[in-house]
């Protein structure tokens, strides 16, 4: 019986540490409509967001590491990392799994991409991860049609 109770007992803290919120904080300008749909992606798929309007965005991505390159509309943060335009949610969850990048980012906005969902059109586009070194690396990649 105690077999039992011992995976019961592991089984019962990976359940409750598997449904711990996930709170990422995002930073966006006021007008930017893409930007709340991109939080609403990330609410759909069990994210709460602290929702930051900025008046200066590029003092923003500055702050937070993020190079010109990579740059996009809006600009989240989880676990001290950066999440850099239209990220899906399954990829910021691969990003919080590799301790080695700085970030994760969708340079520019690319159709298809989560909040920028418009109509059947999808470009394809790249999820690009940033190490401490400042090398680059792909972490996804998404097809277009």
């Amino acid at each position: 019986m105690r077999p039992f109770i011992a995976i019961s007992a592991l089984l019962f803290s990976s359940l409750s540490h598997a449904a711990e919120p996930l709170t990422i904080d995002v930073h966006r300008d006021a007008n930017c409509g893409c930007c709340t749909a991109w939080i609403s992606h990330l609410q759909d798929n069990g994210f709460t967001v602290n929702d930051h309007v900025e008046t200066d965005m590029t003092a923003v991505k500055m702050r937070l590491g993020v190079p010109p390159r990579l740059a996009s509309c809006h600009t989240g943060v989880i676990d001290g990392k950066f999440v850099e335009g239209h990220v899906p949610a399954a990829d910021i969850l691969k990003l919080r799994q590799q301790p080695d990048l700085l970030g994760a980012a969708v340079p520019g906005m690319p159709t298809g991409s989560p909040g920028m969902e418009y109509g059947d059109k999808r470009d394809a586009y790249q999820v690009i991860g940033l190490d401490r070194q400042g090398a680059e690396r792909v972490i996804s990649e998404y097809a277009g049609n």
